[in-house]
């Protein structure tokens, strides 16, 4: 029965859950195979002092919310995209700010007509716009700058006005010098700058940065994290996905990360996942598949791989 322990203690584990695996090993199993699993097994069990093994209750809480996994990924497949996106919103605002860069992920990630179809699902799910729960539920200085990012409709074809967009780099890096004689998230030229301008515009204010700077705007604003997942978002989304994926993939990453996975995978599987997995396997030398492949469990696993495959 040992080759069972550990077979049961893997399907435990990870991100996602064996299921496939735990109906097998303990579907068929008598008691005292039960009793020896449990006494075997402390990392779930614990000896009450009643002379039984009874579950840790942080473990249980673990389990339950792992066993939910496959069935949040499938239900959020299912979901039109505009609705998927406004209840991804709605649930960053109840969590709060720890949250708010789902919000930034949304509103910065999205085509302007897909963002607008958020907001027109936002308006039918929950009677209000996703501008005014913005301003009331957030209540800290990055207001303004969320506000303006899912307020906005960007023009979306080729013409960039390569001056303006330099110039516009020399002020990000004005601002950022002096960030500590203004709140960089609530500075008004940042914030424009963010919300209205198209990506491919801020792709050369972002080239031009480096040129002026001699290094990315992003390692200039490690301090600021919800400007951080804007410019990551608009400027370098492959990138920005990948560090989602790869923080959401770690064994020991809590359970608001590891959703990360599910979020990514499900939301970007019809877009651009194929240079996702070509960013991914250039920043931490796997490929996606095989990271999934031995990190995620049963049907979960399956799920997310089959996804994945779509972006071939």
């Amino acid at each position: 029965m040992a080759d069972g322990f550990d077979a049961l203690i893997k399907a435990f584990s990870g991100i996602g859950i064996d299921e496939k695996a735990i109906i097998s090993l303990l579907g068929e199993s008598h008691p005292e195979h039960r009793q020896n699993f449990r006494k075997g097994c402390r990392d779930f069990f614990i000896e009450d002092e009643r002379s039984f093994e009874r579950w840790d209750d942080h473990r249980v809480k673990l389990l339950k919310h792992e066993f939910m996994r496959f069935k949040n990924a499938v239900v959020l497949w299912a979901m039109h995209p505009w609705e998927r996106d406004a209840r991804l919103i709605k649930e960053a605002l109840i969590k709060g700010p720890q949250a708010y860069g789902v919000i930034v992920e949304v509103a910065c990630t999205r085509s302007s007509d897909e963002l607008l179809g958020a907001r027109k699902a936002y308006h039918s799910l929950f009677d209000h716009s996703i501008e005014e729960d913005v301003a009331s539920h957030v209540d800290s200085s990055e207001r303004k700058l969320l506000v303006a990012l899912v307020s906005a409709y960007r023009y979306e074809g080729p013409k960039v006005k390569d001056d303006t967009a330099k110039s516009e780099a020399k002020k990000l890096a004005h601002a950022i010098k002096n960030a500590d004689k203004k709140n960089l998230v609530e500075d008004e030229e940042i914030i424009s700058i963010l919300s209205t301008r198209s990506k491919l515009h801020l792709k050369a204010v972002y080239k031009h940065y480096k040129e002026i700077c001699g290094k990315n705007i992003d390692e200039d604003l490690t301090a600021d994290l919800i400007l951080l997942a804007a410019v990551h978002c608009l400027c370098i989304p492959q990138t920005y996905f990948s560090m989602v994926l790869d923080a959401s993939l770690t064994h020991n990453a809590d359970k608001k990360v590891k959703k990360g996975l599910t979020r990514v995978i499900v939301t970007q599987a019809d877009r651009n996942m194929k240079e996702i997995k070509e960013e991914y396997q250039k920043l931490y030398g796997v490929s996606l598949s095989q990271k999934i492949e031995v990190t995620a469990k049963g049907n979960y696993r399956d799920l997310l791989l089959t996804l994945l495959a779509r972006g071939n």
